[in-house]
């Protein structure tokens, strides 16, 4: 009967992974072997603070998630100390702040994830987290239209002291 209660938990837990692997907008698999309890601490808090969850599993279960999720090519990456930062919200922030963390910390190793349903390689994280967050998203696709405006602006302005100029 224990038996039976414990492959029903592995059977769960699996299912979760899955369910995460499915729903977040990227999952960052790392190893973090070499890391001290404090600067997991710093790193944990980094992540919650941008609404991302951090969870180490049994390679194992992680591996039969990725199949069942149809991520099978990502578990080259399961091997080893391995974590996955889950991220539903935002696409980026879960490469930005790993890929920072990482440059200071050289023990937390990139391996790959899964960005938007589909697997990628270290390079396309590393892409990925040195795009602007969503804020600066949207600054730059305002300054982009506002552009246009401000020229009309200056024109406008120029022509109307020109006028001026030649009317006094």
């Amino acid at each position: 009967m224990a038996n039976l209660k414990i492959v029903e938990k592995k059977q769960q837990l699996v299912e979760e992974i899955t369910t995460k692997f499915r729903e977040s907008q990227t999952s960052v698999v790392v190893d973090y072997r070499g890391l001290s309890v404090a600067e997991l601490t710093i790193l944990r808090k980094q992540l919650r603070d941008e609404g991302i969850e951090f969870k180490v599993y049994k390679n194992s279960m992680s591996r039969r998630a990725a199949e069942a999720a149809e991520l099978g090519e990502i578990n080259d990456t399961l091997v080893g100390p391995t974590a996955i930062a889950f991220s539903n919200n935002d696409v980026v922030a879960p490469a930005r702040i790993l890929n920072n963390f990482a440059k200071t910390n050289e023990n937390l190793e990139i391996k790959g994830g899964v960005i938007e349903g589909k697997v990628a390689t270290l390079d396309q994280i590393k892409e990925l987290a040195d795009l602007p967050n969503y804020e600066g998203m949207v600054s730059m696709l305002l300054s982009v239209l506002q552009a246009p405006i401000r020229n009309f602006a200056y024109v406008t302005k120029a022509i109307a002291e020109q006028k001026e100029e030649q009317g006094a």
